[in-house]
């Protein structure tokens, strides 16, 4: 019976880096959570170290999200297991260095089905359980959500729709008692630059947050029920210039920084 079903965070991309942090803090927090992505071994580490500090050992699910049919595969698995997600953690996701034109065009196009449709897809699969439950989708999107990206320009499009998408989801979804947030960091020093082809030696300090920072950032925000949260001042200040800033400029601007963190 779905009233018998224990609630769950559900969290994707969990192996490493910013979703290991979150899963950490929502744990802390006293959440049940279910840890999803390919790698099994790091999500059983991460599992274990998170029983180790007292909290409820997590459900780990090996799982591809960017299958077409990972959302209900993913549904089948926790009803099985007696649970339903009353928050959905959509972190999983991949960006690529280089000009468009240069890059492998199918692995471009495999981010924007990891990145936005399966996002899209997970986002939508649970909205009936969230709502009984008055829960929450928290989507991981980036700073890169507000600018134009040349040098990563299908990624930066990628997290623009993220932003965009959680942005009208939450306005939607409010009334029915379910918030959702985006969460937009700046630099996070993790494996995402290196499998992006990206340099950290470049990025400013002031804009550089730790991953348990930003987790921390993003509870607190979808908490409170804030539509978008941008970790760090310097980080708030730049998304918030931007605006002001004509396109043009926001493009050379963008491309000057990226060809400095070119390796």
């Amino acid at each position: 019976m779905t009233g018998e079903k224990r609630p769950v965070t559900l969290i994707t991309g969990a192996s490493a880096g910013i979703g290991a942090a979150l899963a950490h803090e929502f744990a802390a927090h006293g959440h049940e959570v279910v840890l999803v992505a390919r790698r099994e071994q790091a999500l059983a580490a991460l599992a274990d170290a998170i029983a180790a500090k007292g909290a409820t050992r997590p459900t780990v699910l090996r799982a591809d999200v960017a299958r077409i049919d990972a959302a209900h595969d993913i549904a089948e698995a926790l009803a099985q297991r007696g649970l339903e997600p009353d928050i959905v953690v959509n972190n999983a996701g991949f960006g690529l260095f280089g000009d468009a034109d240069k890059l492998d065009r199918a692995t471009q196009l495999a981010m924007i089905d990891l990145n936005v449709r399966a996002l899209t897809d997970l986002s939508l699969a649970f909205i009936e359980s969230l709502e009984r439950r008055r829960g929450g989708i928290l989507n991981v999107a980036s700073v890169a959500g507000f600018l134009p990206g040349p040098g990563m320009a299908v990624y930066y499009a990628t997290k623009a729709y993220v932003l965009s998408f959680s942005e009208a989801l939450h306005h939607e979804l409010a009334p029915r008692g379910v918030r959702v947030t985006a969460l937009c960091p700046g630099p996070v020093p993790t494996e995402f630059q290196a499998r992006a082809g990206i340099s950290t030696e470049t990025f400013s300090p002031l804009l550089t947050r730790s991953a348990g920072r930003v987790a921390a950032d993003g509870y607190r925000g979808l908490a409170e029920g804030r539509p978008v949260v941008v970790p760090g001042l310097a980080n708030k200040v730049l998304t918030t210039l931007v605006r002001f800033v004509p396109r043009n400029i926001l493009l050379k601007a963008t491309d000057l920084a990226q060809k400095s963190r070119a390796r």
